[in-house]
């Protein structure tokens, strides 16, 4: 079940705070409680992404992304992902959650999100292709970011692993042909 009390009490919380620039990160703090958990008592891998959406969406709030899309009546949508995990976030345990926009090109912006134990190490880092989309289908970035404001934003330029991310997920068929990979002969019963 999505955390609607997390989301409204986030929304909350981020129009209180500061207005951030396209590529400064928003921070928020967490707690690991026990509906988050999976049989292994550690932060469900499912939940984590529910609690990288909220990142994303108070990322937009305070970027400016949020009003631009109500305003023009857009939705956006995800177009792919990675992600890592690495250390353990146990019940009860604090953390925080950061996410930024790394940079953008003609269709999609790169979403950076990494979530961060009390300690200082990174718990999981997962890395969006994020797109705007209206009735037409996906609206340009450079639309996107007049509508809030920057006429004339450049974007950082595109970290190496990150282009070659894309690069490798540009190979990977679409659609997915399952009908063709061949399976283990199947034993027959008696």
């Amino acid at each position: 079940m999505f955390p609607i009390v997390r989301l409204v009490k986030d929304m909350l919380i981020a129009n209180r705070m500061e207005p951030l620039d396209l590529t400064e990160t928003h921070i928020s703090t967490h707690i690991c409680w026990p509906w988050d958990l999976d049989i292994w008592l550690e932060l469900n891998n499912g939940r984590a992404m529910t609690l990288y959406d909220l990142g994303r969406t108070m990322l937009a709030q305070r970027t400016g992304l949020g009003k631009a899309i109500l305003a023009r009546r857009w939705a956006m949508t995800m177009a792919g992902s990675t992600v890592r995990f690495r250390r353990r976030i146990r019940g009860f345990e604090k953390f925080e959650a950061r996410s930024r926009t790394i940079c953008w090109d003609d269709k999609f912006t790169y979403l950076e999100q990494s979530m961060w134990k009390k300690n200082g190490e990174c718990a999981s880092h997962v890395m969006f292709r994020a797109a705007v989309t209206n009735e037409s289908g996906i609206v340009p970035p450079s639309e996107v970011l007049r509508e809030m404001g920057y006429e004339n934003a450049i974007s950082p330029p595109m970290p190496e692993w990150l282009a070659d991310w894309c690069a490798a997920d540009a190979k990977r068929p679409w659609p997915p042909m399952q009908d063709k990979i061949e399976s283990p002969a199947k034993e027959k019963l008696v």
